[in-house]
């Protein structure tokens, strides 16, 4: 009963999500049933001695993720809203477009954000920062903006997050495990990158052609930041905001861990200030949009967070937790489809390498599997299922940042985020398997 449970609230989340019910209702009517049905009390006052109960453990797993991030979605939101009011992301807009022209429009947005994430910002601060300018290159380029999350996604979630040298969190937490380095296996690594980004990019091309065929045009909404016929900060100064996120992610990322987003965001915000003083309309309605956009974006996330939190608690996790990791086959294969699917289920890429990893780590070790090959694997893995409809940062990303809908955008976004990286693990365990 609670593994049926388990999957059936699973599966509602995805459906409730899909149809837009508010997620911070969604996920508390699915984590009400996966306790449910797993016995598990609703209540502290209801549950055992040292036993869990369903309030404790989602407030526990909203509130720390709103502990653990909540000044990085702040910051990385005022950054954004700073940017586009003084006109800075306009200004770099523009200047993409006459230089790589507008038919590039998506390409220049994908390369915006593998830039920054692999530089060591944020996920979900890449989404707040490079939006305006997405926003205002599809404008220019009369896209669908429907797209706009899947192309931000791609640059960010994809070839970037889980390569061999990238600082996200998901090509580290193999490190602790494995006794690995950043590094590890980067020669299939490399291959398998380049065939995710241009892969994926050339179906993002053809996704964008046949909408624009079927008559899809870019449509503005009453809530768009106006473009005036105004006087731009230059390119290179509007560029000099990102340039120092990057630069100081960069240079504080093994002193300061994620907090050096912290110093990142917070420079990024002063420089966007600074340099372009003049060309700010309204400083304080920037401040306040961007503070109520961190609020509903991380408390989206948070309840995806706080289900999940109720999740783990429940018998029947254990069961699949404990099924998937000692399937039958090759180490690689197993620990492939044992990450990929506790990812999926707990909607997190980082939580489920840190659930499989501690059971799989010493049973593969033990058994030979070379632990390099074993590190991009589960890095890989990770990053397949994770992007289901539930995902923190798909639901941000869509719904709070670019504020479509999951029936418009999540379609574009599951092609590149989900089918495109399982294609780049089936080619790496490929190439491992052939001895490369």
């Amino acid at each position: 009963m609670s593994l049926f449970g388990l999957l059936l609230g699973l599966a509602l989340l995805m459906v409730l999500t899909m149809r837009g019910m508010n997620l911070f209702l969604a996920s508390a009517l699915c984590a009400v049933l996966v306790a449910v049905t797993g016995g598990v009390a609703l209540l502290p006052a209801l549950a055992a001695d040292d036993a869990p109960n369903a309030l404790n453990a989602y407030m526990q797993g909203f509130s720390g993720f709103i502990a653990n991030w909540f000044f990085m979605f702040l910051l990385g939101a005022v950054f954004g809203k700073l940017m586009e009011d003084s006109g800075a992301a306009d200004s770099v807009a523009r200047w993409i477009t006459g230089h790589l022209g507008v038919q590039r429009a998506a390409l220049a947005i994908v390369a915006a954000c593998a830039v920054l994430t692999y530089g060591g910002v944020s996920l979900f601060v890449v989404a707040f920062s490079v939006y305006p300018m997405a926003l205002s290159l599809f404008r220019q380029a009369d896209l669908p903006r429907r797209f706009i999350p899947a192309t931000l996604a791609f640059g960010s979630v994809t070839f970037t997050m889980t390569s061999a040298g990238s600082p996200e969190i998901q090509n580290w937490i193999p490190v602790e495990y494995l006794g690995t380095t950043h590094l590890a296996a980067w020669q299939a690594s490399a291959v398998v990158a380049v065939f995710m980004a241009v892969t994926g990019y050339a179906w993002l091309a053809w996704m964008l052609r046949r909408a624009r065929a079927r008559g899809e045009r870019f449509e503005g909404r009453a809530d768009d930041p106006a473009v005036p016929e105004r006087s731009l900060p230059s390119p290179l100064l509007s560029s000099l905001p990102l340039a120092i996120v990057l630069a100081l992610a960069f240079a504080f990322h093994d002193v300061l861990g994620t907090a050096a987003l912290i110093v990142a965001l917070g420079g990024g915000c002063l420089a966007a200030w600074l340099l372009q003083w003049r060309h700010v309309q309204d400083a304080g309605a920037a401040f306040t949009a961007g503070s109520v956009g961190a609020l509903v974006a991380i408390g989206n996330t948070a309840a995806v967070v706080g289900f999940g939190a109720v999740a783990r608690v429940v018998p029947g996790f254990s069961q699949v937790v404990d099924f998937v990791t000692h399937l039958p086959g090759g180490g690689l294969v197993s620990a492939a489809v044992a990450v990929s699917l506790i990812a999926g289920m707990t909607g997190s890429a980082s939580g489920g390498q840190a659930i499989a990893l501690p059971i799989l780590a010493p049973h593969f070790l033990a058994q030979g599997v070379n632990p390099e090959q074993l590190h991009r694997v589960v890095a890989i893995s990770s990053g397949c299922l994770d992007s289901l409809p539930h995902n923190g940062y798909v639901v941000t990303t869509i719904r709070a940042i670019c504020g479509e809908s999951h029936r418009a955008a999540y379609g574009a976004m599951a092609a590149l985020t989900v089918l495109v990286p399982l294609a780049g693990l089936v080619l790496c365990l490929g190439l491992f398997a052939l001895g490369l």
